[in-house]
């Protein structure tokens, strides 16, 4: 018998058909899970980039937030997110599958699945590979807002939120969109038919933006790092380690490859190599683009600002990354590029503290990018499922991306507003509970002292 082909009553040997088609279930899965493995070494990078972008006094700090975030998220995204994100319920969330129990839930499992190709159907993919999938992206959104509150916030605080946005926050706003939700569903015609629909196909908003606007809540409630401003403007605090931010990004762009293609959900060559051209352009559009803004507009070209560059396009390319052609895909990324520089110097401006520059990638760069599917798509078709054919820029002069626009608008009008109010709530419980800054003290002093008792490089380095 041919592994996960039933034999028949008279056990009689698998046809054709049967062993192709459990071939076909089989290399999905190991696409899905060889993906998953991916997007979750992209904790390594966010590690790394965080890390070197902050002081020597809080490497420890940072590299244990970044590290314990992704085991927090697994716990909750198991016992009720995956539920509230994909299981059967109704189109604001999902109300079974809590800790993975009951049936193997639609739309996760059939061809309504608006997050994806609808003819790319993973309907036998196992619900274990479909969770690992889907929770490492969920674990995503919480590290996002590592960076923007670092250097300031306590450990306990961040471990609570991180619960709260990972456990039910993100998959409420996901399940709007990927689970089948009211997004996914947005214009109707008098049949009942879905006429519009609001686009996402690997995250700019659902990972993203919602860790973006929960970032950007954090930071602002926080304050900024003590000495960051004063009358006389903004202080300069460089990060200890460019070296491993650099790593980290890099560690990111590799992830990518995983976080964008990956989406796909099953094994179709044609998509996963569109994907990932058109995502790996975008990347080192924007990158370049940074580095020449940064040089013309700061006068040198600054090497965090082309590490943010490249995160930027990444980020900008991601909704769209399977229906944008290549050239476009690298405008996509080079506005990217530009937009993060004005991004990063514009919310220091506004005194808003973001020692890694996470609120103008993910954030911003999550915003443009999902306006992108209805500017620059050229799909998708309808034999892939798509409700509207967008196309380049045509849109605005012949009306097709024009009006995928409106529900891109809506989507992101409506994530945003949601997130943002749910994530300040959420910063004020916890304030009211157990306090969200460290102590004057304990921030000068250094969070890795303070709330870990140990350095990074005891013995190695001086305290910077």
């Amino acid at each position: 018998m041919v592994w996960g082909v039933a034999a028949t009553a008279q056990d009689a040997p698998p046809t054709t058909e049967e062993v192709l088609a459990s071939l076909k279930v089989g290399q999905d899965t190991l696409w899905v899970l060889v993906a998953a493995f991916l997007v979750f070494f992209m904790n390594a990078g966010f590690c790394m980039l965080e890390t070197g972008f902050c002081r020597q006094k809080n490497a420890v700090n940072i590299l244990a937030k970044n590290l314990i975030v992704f085991a927090l998220s697994t716990i909750a995204f198991w016992a009720i997110g995956f539920g509230l994100m994909y299981g059967d319920g109704n189109p604001f969330l999902g109300t079974a599958g809590w800790f993975l129990g009951g049936a193997d839930n639609s739309p996760m499992t059939g061809d309504d699945y608006k997050g994806i190709f609808n003819a790319l159907s993973w309907t036998g993919v196992p619900l274990n590979a479909k969770f690992l999938f889907q929770l490492v992206f969920a674990g995503t959104s919480a590290t996002i807002v590592s960076g923007a509150v670092a250097e300031r916030i306590k450990f306990v605080s961040f471990l609570i939120f991180s619960l709260i946005l990972t456990g039910i926050l993100y998959p409420i706003t996901g399940h709007w969109i990927w689970g089948g939700g009211w997004l996914a569903n947005l214009f109707k015609d008098a049949n009942g038919e879905v006429t519009g629909a609001f686009w996402d196909f690997a995250g700019s908003t659902v990972v993203h933006s919602v860790g973006g606007w929960a970032a950007l809540a954090g930071a602002m409630l926080l304050g900024p790092r003590i000495g960051r401003y004063s009358s006389s403007g903004a202080s300069a605090m460089p990060g200890h380690n460019i070296s491993i931010a650099t790593l980290g990004c890099l560690i990111l762009w590799l992830g990518w490859f995983g976080f964008n293609p990956g989406s796909t959900m099953a094994l179709d060559p044609a998509a996963i190599s569109h994907i990932a051209v058109t995502t790996n352009t975008a990347g080192a559009f924007g990158g370049v683009a940074a580095t020449f803004t940064a040089w013309v507009y700061l006068g040198k070209p600054d090497l965090s600002m082309v590490i943010n560059g490249i995160l930027a396009g990444l980020v900008g390319v991601t909704a769209s990354c399977a229906w944008v052609t290549i050239p476009w895909s690298a405008v996509i990324g080079l506005i990217a590029g530009i937009i993060v520089v004005f991004a990063v110097t514009t919310i220091d401006g506004l005194k808003v503290d973001d020692p890694v520059g996470a609120i103008s990638v993910h954030l911003v760069c999550g915003v443009w990018g999902t306006l992108c599917v209805g500017l620059f798509s050229e799909g998708p078709s309808e034999a892939e499922g798509a409700l509207y054919t967008a196309g380049p820029l045509r849109g605005l002069i012949l009306g097709g991306g024009f009006n995928q626009l409106i529900p891109q608008i809506i989507g992101i009008v409506a994530v945003g507003a949601f997130t943002l109010i749910t994530t300040v709530l959420a910063w004020f419980v916890i304030k009211a509970i157990v306090g969200l800054r460290v102590p004057e003290e304990e921030e000068i002093k250094g969070l890795d002292l303070s709330e870990h008792g140990m350095e990074a490089y005891s013995g190695f380095l001086k305290e910077s």
